[in-house]
């Protein structure tokens, strides 16, 4: 499993992780956060990154918990 954390568009912090749930694809979980006060939790999945590198995968993940989290708003 590995850590992740990053800050929305829209002003949230999240602090979360992802690990790789089978060939190609990985699983996320994130809380968010305003002012350290907790605003909400998602989860979700990306599929489709075999032979990507882990700098890839990260970035992928951070983009992912963004918009799920813009879009649920």
């Amino acid at each position: 499993m590995t850590s992740i954390s990053g800050k929305t568009s829209n002003g949230f912090t999240y602090e979360g992780d992802y690990e790789q749930a089978r060939s190609g694809r990985v699983t996320w979980t994130a809380t968010y956060r305003r002012g350290g006060d907790f605003f909400g939790m998602r989860h979700g999945h990306i599929n489709e990154l075999l032979d990507v590198s882990l700098a890839e995968v990260d970035a992928a993940v951070k983009s992912d918990i963004e918009s799920t989290w813009i879009q649920s708003s």
